[in-house]
């Protein structure tokens, strides 16, 4: 992995607050020509820093705003039951994050959903999927923060 410097982070921080900045808006603000710059964005998506390009989508606005948290416990950890969970995950829309965690819960999932109703069927699909020890769900009262990582 490369070593960054401060021109690399501060490309960074700009993308990450604002992916659709044009390439010269980016090299103006860290000092640099455009070509410099894309180079260095070209490096940093070619290593895997950058790993994509993304709009920030309001939940909200688009009929989604219960988002739950929910965390999984499992009592099979086979390469079978693995396989099967991960599938169910990559063909699931509403989960739109997931972690293998360490401690008392084996996984934690981020799901968006319109209702409740949205949620029970989530649920019910998910167990369905897969055979699961105890699933816990806990609704987002207020995000209170959604922010860039701390470059």
């Amino acid at each position: 992995m490369p070593e960054l410097d401060n021109i690399d982070r501060a490309i960074l921080r700009l993308l990450a607050a604002d992916a659709s900045l044009s390439l010269n808006d980016i090299a103006d603000k860290v000092g640099l020509t455009a070509t410099p710059c894309w180079k260095r964005i070209k490096r940093m998506e070619e290593v895997g820093i950058i790993k994509g390009r993304v709009a920030v989508l309001d939940a909200d606005k688009l009929g989604l705003p219960v988002s739950v948290f929910v965390s999984v416990e499992t009592s099979d950890h086979s390469a079978e039951w693995l396989a099967r969970f991960a599938l169910a995950i990559a063909e699931t829309p509403e989960i739109v994050g997931a972690w293998r965690m360490s401690g008392d819960v084996d996984y934690l999932l981020h799901v968006v959903v319109q209702d409740i109703a949205a949620y029970d069927s989530f649920y019910r699909k998910l167990i369905a999927a897969v055979p699961l020890r105890n699933v816990s769900s806990r609704f987002a009262m207020e995000r209170m923060k959604d922010g860039a990582l701390p470059i």
